[in-house]
């Protein structure tokens, strides 16, 4: 089931803007209730300003009103960068789906993608 998140992911990611690493990602989450919301990721001129794709469906999601534990799963065309792994574990998704480097889709849970995450106290 998360592997088609991967191939909807592969479908929204040529609407990235990429114009400077010409490398386009896409991420489809899934909320806990069967939504699906896109997001790629958005450079910038000032690299460091940019968007990652994980980072842009997480903000959709947030926008259409939804909190950590809201989200269930989500898939990606490329493996999440370490900014982006906390994201993930902060809105507590149950599972993490994107090819490894041999090109196989693997699933994590974001605490493995992420141990010894920084959590806030409550």
């Amino acid at each position: 089931m998360s592997e088609e998140l991967v191939v909807k992911a592969e479908a929204v990611a040529g609407k990235a803007y990429a114009p400077y690493s010409n490398y386009n990602v896409g991420a489809v989450v899934r909320t806990a209730d069967g939504r699906e919301l896109e997001g790629v990721n958005v450079e910038n001129a000032a690299y460091p300003l940019g968007i990652c794709a994980e980072k842009s469906a997480i903000s959709r999601a947030v926008t259409d009103g939804c909190a950590p534990g809201d989200l269930a799963a989500i898939g990606i065309t490329a493996s999440p960068c370490g900014g982006c792994r906390q994201w993930l574990y902060e809105f507590r998704l149950d599972s993490v789906t994107f090819p490894n480097r041999a090109g196989e889709l693997v699933t994590y849970a974001p605490g493995e993608l992420l141990p010894d995450t920084w959590d806030l106290d409550a």
